[in-house]
């Protein structure tokens, strides 16, 4: 597309249109610009963050100077902020002495809808609201009208609301075909609670946007991929059946030959309790020293070696803290690897829930390299693990005092970025991208060109609706958009407190939502005595076995995804507005999803429910893959069983014959 750009005077203000789009429309009546002194308040637990602001010295400016490259905004004789455009990259400075606060105005036509903001778990379209892209635990309820979360508030403001996030990013996609980026990773808002405009606001006293235009969604989607870097293709083993993951030390051998036994199609072991445990108030946790527990474990790299000899991969885990109770700590004590109190050289150490560590400072490099090599590199990778949940990076704190002296509030949002950074690193040093695979629960802008793999993080073992089964589509979903191909989730779910345990219905629900994902993997969650397990019952374990069958079974058309993914940039699951832009009314639908082009996904995600509505994009004919029932295309009640989730494809696809398959598994 061929780019026009600048801005243009008119009578009362001023306009900047971007390929063929007006972007910026500033009027007396309508300020594209607020600047402000900022006073910020932050309190931080255990990763969950209350963030507040009190701005000083607001200033409006209305009056405006345009010349060929910018405009200077004054307000009466004071010169206000400079906006200045340079190619794709619009650059926004305040003038203002001390003001460090930026509201820039974006236009937005009547009805045009907005996605971004990162890997978002309860609203894909974010009209209507305020989005705040900051990297932290996304709490347990995300719904202030909850039990649930009005409790974990009282417990540590660890309830959560619908913009909480393991993943923000300041990215907006509109229906014009535009995107607009903040080139930042200060504290930032993404306003779209005004539809006559789409506001940003940045905590700094400059700030730069990059804009991307296009003729459609594919097309812009494959400009942010390439922006913000392509994964490498998923390996083979990794697609190509499920993982199972168990924390029962040297028992999870045996217990996972029961899966096999019962005709479960196995390509990975996960054991995150590889480096030992530790029980706390929450559940079931793990001893945060990464090193094999060989009490737990013994001959763990022989056992290793016997599993890939039989074709199953082994997974650990491994976070960026380090307890301090463990013997690395001492180790990278001495290396000065961690992160320092502000007004000493003490180790500013973060409670984690019972327990105590410290943060590594990947600010330096001699930190990266050590945790690379010491840890990913040799404790882990070299004794032959091919995968591991490479969890948590949103816990920095703010008042923490970094060795390249940066500061701590742009700083936190970088932290998923570095911690990808060190695992992409010991990945490469062993000759081993594009085949072992970390996945991440954490993110911001960047993380997509070192993490191989997402994961939704820590869902409630319930189908509640903004901490629920359903959240994962939308995690997928959202993320995608910003140049993230690869998806899963804790097949299962995770958290279970208060009382709140999982059920039979979750479980099979959960299983034929995951066979749909690029990697399908189960977690007994963070307190598994209390809870089912997929081998808890033969039935439970003959479900689990045939979805993963459902799995391996579409390992082609996943390496198909996988090839468009590289070579286009487009995520594995999408939108129905990916492919079918013209529909308005798909803009928001986000409780089904395209895999692909040629296979539409709609999960069952409400309990109870044995039918549900499905949206037949489109014209022409889908086929059911379970019950091989044509359909027209258009919105219709679909019988839903439990067995039978409605699962879609179209006829004429290269695929057909492999998605007809389905019917005999």
């Amino acid at each position: 597309m061929r780019v026009e750009a600048g801005f243009s005077a008119v009578d009362d203000g001023f306009d900047l249109h971007f390929a063929g789009r007006l972007v910026l429309r500033h009027r007396s009546d309508a300020p594209v610009l607020t600047s402000a002194r900022g006073k910020a308040s932050v309190k931080m637990y255990r990763g969950n963050f209350q963030i507040d602001d009190a701005p000083e010295d607001a200033m409006i400016p209305l009056d405006c100077v345009v010349s060929a490259d910018g405009v200077t905004l004054s307000s009466g004789d004071v010169a206000v902020a400079r906006i200045a455009l340079d190619g794709h990259r619009l650059a926004v400075a305040l003038l203002c002495p001390g003001h460090d606060r930026i509201t820039l105005r974006w236009h937005a036509e009547p009805g045009e809808a907005a996605w971004g903001g990162g890997e978002q778990m309860s609203y894909l379209a974010l009209n209507g609201r305020r989005f705040p892209m900051w990297t932290s635990e996304p709490g347990v309820g995300r719904d202030k009208t909850t039990a649930l979360t009005q409790a974990m508030d009282r417990d540590g403001i660890a309830g959560g609301d619908y913009y909480h996030t393991n993943y923000p990013q300041p990215t907006l996609l509109t229906s014009r075909w535009l995107a607009i980026h903040l080139d930042a990773a200060c504290y930032s808002v993404i306003d779209c609670s005004d539809p006559t405009v789409h506001a940003f606001e940045v905590w700094k006293n400059e700030a730069a946007f990059e804009l991307f235009a296009a003729d459609g969604p594919l097309e812009l989607v494959g400009q942010l991929s390439s922006r913000f870097g392509r994964q490498p293709p998923l390996p083979d083993w990794a697609i190509g059946g499920a993982i199972v993951g168990l924390k029962d030390g040297a028992r999870s051998f045996e217990r996972l030959d029961d899966f096999i036994k019962a005709g479960a199609a196995v390509s990975g072991l996960w054991c995150e309790d590889w480096a030992g445990i530790r029980q706390t108030s929450f559940g079931r946790r793990l001893f945060w020293d990464w090193r094999r527990d060989n009490q737990r474990f013994p001959d763990l790299p022989q056992r290793i070696a016997t599993l890939e000899a039989r074709g199953i991969r082994f997974l650990a885990y491994a976070n960026p803290y380090l307890c301090n109770d463990g013997i690395l700590y001492e180790e990278a004590l001495e290396g000065g690897h961690f992160c320092l109190k502000q007004d000493s050289d003490e180790v500013y150490l973060v409670d984690f829930g019972e327990f105590d560590c410290g943060v590594l400072d990947f600010t330096r490099p001699e930190t990266r390299d050590w945790f690379a090599e010491k840890v990913l590199g040799r404790e882990m990778l070299d004794i032959g693990i091919s995968g591991w949940m490479a969890d948590f990076g949103e816990y920095l704190p703010t008042d923490v005092r970094l060795a390249d002296s940066s500061d701590p509030m742009e700083a936190h949002n970088r932290w998923p970025v570095l911690w990808a950074e060190v695992n992409a690193q010991a990945v490469e040093s062993r000759g081993k991208t594009g085949d072992a695979v970390f996945f991440m629960r954490a993110g911001f802008s960047g993380v997509q060109a070192h993490c191989p793999l997402l994961w939704a993080g820590d869902q409630s073992v319930d189908f509640t609706r903004h901490d629920g089964i359903g959240t994962v589509i939308t995690a997928a979903l959202s993320s995608g958009l910003v140049g993230n191909a690869y998806s899963h989730a804790d097949c299962g779910g995770y958290t279970s407190i208060l009382g709140n345990i999982r059920t039979v219905e979750l479980m099979e629900r959960w299983c034929e939502l995951a066979a749909f994902a690029p990697v399908m993997r189960s977690h007994e969650g963070n307190r598994p005595d209390d809870n089912l397990q997929y081998d808890s019952t033969p039935e439970l374990l003959a479900y689990f076995a045939r979805w993963s069958r459902v799995h391996a079974h579409l390992a082609p058309y996943v390496r198909h995804l996988c090839d468009e993914a590289l070579e286009f940039g487009l995520p594995a699951q999408r939108p129905l507005f990916l492919h079918y832009a013209d529909d308005a009314t798909l803009y928001a639908v986000q409780d089904q999803y395209l895999y692909g082009a040629d296979l539409l996904v709609a999960p069952v995600i409400e309990e109870g429910a044995t039918a549900r509505e499905v949206i037949l994009p489109g014209e022409g004919e889908w086929v059911h893959a379970f019950t091989g029932a044509t359909y027209a295309a258009g919105t219709h009640t679909v019988a839903a069983p439990i067995g039978t989730p409605p699962v879609f494809y179209r006829p004429d696809s290269a695929f057909a014959d492999l998605f007809a398959g389905l019917r005999a598994l």
